[in-house]
């Protein structure tokens, strides 16, 4: 007798509704419906009306094996399954090729056919697979819509380096099934942080001056951000201390408030015991021996003398705590010279276990852009990361938490 044991795939019975745009790359959705069909999903497929330009129904409904949804007003489908059911019965919602049209409507909340309006009256998941012409991709409008998408809570795989239909040559060229496939696992695989209490400290500090001025860090959240919703993603219980910060997580996390590095403090302190702490805020290093009770008024020839005392060290506190301290305690350095060699250096002298070290330097344009490109540090070990989406540094960072407390 024979006995063949077969992995179970973690896509087995999972629920992929996938929206196929007007691209070339749309040709590749094919290939991308048979891997996740032998996977043991199910694929749910619309097509969009560019998207047939490219690829046709009868083809995408052979290999889904279900009927293609084509149109926002089609009686039949309205009766047996209107859009909102359809936007609500999946458990994640793929779109390939994401076309910088298709990015833009969804940017701009628009819902005009039925892949947008699905997109936004859905609760679901999404990840997007974006694919157009190089200069589209790093046309202004183009990357404003990513970065709305993303602060938004939507996932992208790609685009990939490479040549174009066009003739052209670069970034915009849809991801391939594979790693598509790798996403979508990556989603539904890694729930190893379930239970886990992890404290993120994100934003800037502001210390008042008078009840106008403040002294601040140019911190948008963006990176403290990512990491929370990453980290709620994979089941983890999240406590979010945020300084004022123009990007929020997404997701279940409890979600805490404060303005100054002292209030910062406390909400630690009171967030604490947890198994890890993450501390990502740009926290002012002083502030005001004396705040003014009222606008000090310029005069001229008169300088206001401003008398400053530091705050509190929030990361050399929490690593240097007998009791509650978290078992992994992760530090940021933002630099803008020697970055290794102040960032081994603030690993020493903080006792923390890991720092995340990046150049911030105005040029770079880290702070309040997407990207970020960090050195991670341990006391046995220095990795140089390639500059990637700060969504992407999330991923990467927590897959390594969700390992190093594995062990």
């Amino acid at each position: 007798m024979n006995v063949r044991w077969q992995q179970v795939s973690v896509l087995a019975g999972k629920r992929i509704l996938l929206i196929i745009g007007g691209g070339i790359s749309a040709y590749k959705s094919l290939e991308l419906i048979r891997r996740l069909s032998e996977s043991g999903a199910s694929v749910t497929p619309i097509l969009t009306y560019a998207g047939e330009e490219f690829v046709t129904p009868l083809s995408v409904s052979a290999l889904a094996g279900q009927k293609v949804h084509r149109t926002l007003f089609h009686y039949d489908d309205e009766v047996e399954m209107g859009h909102i059911q359809l936007s609500r019965a999946s458990d994640l919602i793929v779109v390939a090729p994401a076309t910088a049209d298709l990015m833009a409507k969804m940017a701009a909340g628009m819902a005009n056919d039925l892949a947008t309006t699905v997109i936004l009256a859905t609760d679901t998941p999404v990840l997007l697979a974006p694919a157009m012409n190089v200069r589209m991709w790093a046309h202004p409008a183009t990357r404003r819509n990513h970065a709305t998408l993303i602060d938004d809570g939507i996932e992208c795989v790609g685009p990939n380096d490479g040549d174009m239909a066009c003739g052209e040559y670069g970034c915009g060229r849809m991801a391939e099934p594979t790693e598509i496939i790798a996403a979508i696992e990556r989603r539904f695989s890694d729930r190893r942080l379930t239970g886990r209490r992890i404290v993120v400290t994100s934003g800037s500090t502001h210390e008042s001056i008078d009840p106008v001025r403040y002294i601040a860090n140019r911190s948008s959240g963006a990176q403290g951000s990512a990491i929370a919703t990453e980290l709620a993603r994979r089941g983890a219980d999240v406590v979010f201390i945020t300084g004022p910060a123009a990007v929020l997580p997404q997701g279940k996390v409890e979600r805490i408030e404060v303005e100054t590095a002292r209030e910062m403090a406390i909400a630690v302190d009171r967030a604490l015991p947890s198994d890890v702490g993450i501390f990502v805020a740009a926290v002012a290093d002083w502030r005001l021996t004396s705040v003014a009770n009222s606008k000090i008024k310029k005069h001229a020839g008169q300088v206001p003398v401003l008398e400053l005392t530091e705050n509190p060290d929030i990361l050399k506190t929490v690593s240097r705590k007998e009791k509650d301290r978290p078992r992994l305690i992760v530090g940021f350095a933002a630099e803008t010279a020697n970055i290794e060699m102040n960032a081994r250096k603030k690993l020493e002298q903080k006792g923390c276990d890991w720092i995340i070290a990046n150049d911030v330097s105005s040029e770079v344009g880290v702070m309040g852009g997407s990207r970020n490109k960090v050195i991670f540090m341990s006391s046995t070990e220095t990795e140089y990361w390639p500059c990637m989406e700060k969504t992407a540094v999330a991923r990467r960072l927590v897959d390594r938490i969700a390992t190093a407390l594995d062990d």
